[in-house]
């Protein structure tokens, strides 16, 4: 296994750091087989968040696990998204080990379930408006009313129901219009939800923007999140096969992205 080291990455770029208060020279990154990840914390990404949403600036966020780098080596269009995404998270314990396995640094996972909670709990402090779309019936509206109950003065979280159908578009971009949301988050299931933000970014003219996948369903205790135990361990995507086994070809993507790491010398390269 290569020896892990402090690498002195390329900075991430102008249109990041213009919007924020974290310097140029502490955000860095990756590229794990062409899909872009921020080398960000958490609490770097809450502080990002916090000067987009009062800068009043359009952006939005990928959360990047193996899955996503798998998906985008064929779909050129979610590899388009991840490419041009403001801000793209290493979700998932796969990024990190890749990094160590070609002798990088990520110094955080940063996991979109987790990353909800905590954008509620700074919603709250700075009375964010949040906006809840997609998920099965009912879940969105529930994880909403959690959310409220857990951090007292989070203004009241906007929820809808809907897919990425396109019949469906004026009628989300009306509603999201209206509430005028300092942060959408989208369960639309990856890629559509990614692609869906990237198409209607403009015309819905939020600050914050982020697919969350079955995010919505852990807090509204429909799935139940891996044990943190198993969290660290890197086994979450066990946890997750064994309580919904139809997710078992998607988990095919893991042992690719394994393969693809250790084979190609020029799998994870500097930003």
């Amino acid at each position: 296994m290569a020896t892990v080291r402090q690498t002195n990455f390329i900075s991430v770029g102008a249109r990041f750091s213009a919007v924020n208060n974290i310097t140029t020279t502490s955000i860095r990154g990756l590229r794990f087989l062409s899909v872009p990840v921020h080398n960000v914390t958490y609490a770097e990404t809450l502080e990002w968040v916090g000067s987009t949403i009062s800068a009043n600036k359009l952006h939005y966020l990928c959360t990047v696990n193996p899955e996503f780098v798998m998906t985008a080596q064929t779909q050129t269009k979610f590899l388009h998204v991840l490419q041009n995404a403001d801000l793209c998270l290493p979700d998932g314990q796969g990024m990190l080990w890749a990094a160590r396995r070609r002798g990088f640094t990520l110094r955080q996972r940063v996991a979109g379930s987790t990353l909800l909670g905590l954008l509620a709990e700074r919603a709250a402090k700075n009375k964010w408006r949040m906006f809840f779309l997609g998920a099965k019936r009912g879940v969105a509206a529930r994880a909403a009313s959690i959310l409220e109950s857990q951090n007292p003065g989070l203004p009241p979280i906007e929820t809808m129901e809907g897919s990425p159908r396109p019949e469906q578009d004026a009628q989300i971009i009306e509603r999201v219009r209206a509430a005028s949301p300092d942060i959408l988050l989208v369960a639309f299931g990856a890629p559509k939800q990614e692609l869906w933000i990237h198409r209607q970014r403009e015309i819905l003219h939020v600050p914050i923007m982020m697919g969350v996948g079955g995010a919505f369903d852990f807090v509204a205790g429909v799935t139940t999140r891996a044990p943190l135990w198993a969290q660290r361990l890197g086994l979450e995507w066990l946890h997750r096969l064994l309580m919904q086994p139809w997710r078992w070809r998607r988990m095919l993507a893991l042992p690719k992205f394994a393969w693809e790491i250790i084979s190609r010398p020029d799998s994870v390269v500097p930003m």
